[in-house]
């Protein structure tokens, strides 16, 4: 078992490589398992080339997307056009409850995320009009991951 600390777009991850097979390995970022299959076995002198991230068969069958430019923070931040709303841990999303040109309220419910095995309510930080929606229900986000922006 080894751990690594990465820092990826500001947001830090915890990784562990748990166990590897030939082209296989059994990892877990910030407490969340994945199965990693990646194109030629790992060396002492190479690292992997990834392939494909999918959860373990005991979780949904769903591909881990990267986080693409997550907030600084869990806490609203200004995005070119709007508030973007990130996600506050690591989850599943089950359900969105809004569509894109909803207007919103600040503290109205707008997505469900489920994270260790308990569904969390993500509620809009600002008032606003949805402009875009950058997750699907059945995908896997990290921490810091835009959800949904406002303008």
């Amino acid at each position: 078992m080894k751990e690594y600390k990465f820092t990826i777009n500001g947001n830090n991850y915890n990784v562990v490589i748990n166990e590897i097979e030939e082209s296989t390995a059994k990892v877990e970022v910030n407490g969340m398992n994945f199965h990693v299959e990646y194109e030629k076995p790992i060396t002492k002198s190479a690292a992997p080339t990834v392939k494909k991230v999918s959860k373990p068969a005991a979780a949904p069958a769903t591909v881990a997307k990267p986080a693409a430019a997550p907030a600084a923070a869990p806490a609203a931040a200004p995005a070119a056009g709007g508030t973007t709303i990130p996600s506050p841990l690591p989850g599943v999303i089950l359900d969105i409850k809004v569509n894109v040109g909803d207007a919103v309220k600040s503290g109205q419910p707008i997505m469900v995320l489920e994270a260790m095995k308990m569904e969390n309510i993500i509620e809009a930080t600002a008032d606003g009009t949805v402009t875009a929606i950058k997750v699907n229900k059945g995908d896997s986000v990290l921490e810091g991951a835009p959800l949904i922006v406002l303008g």
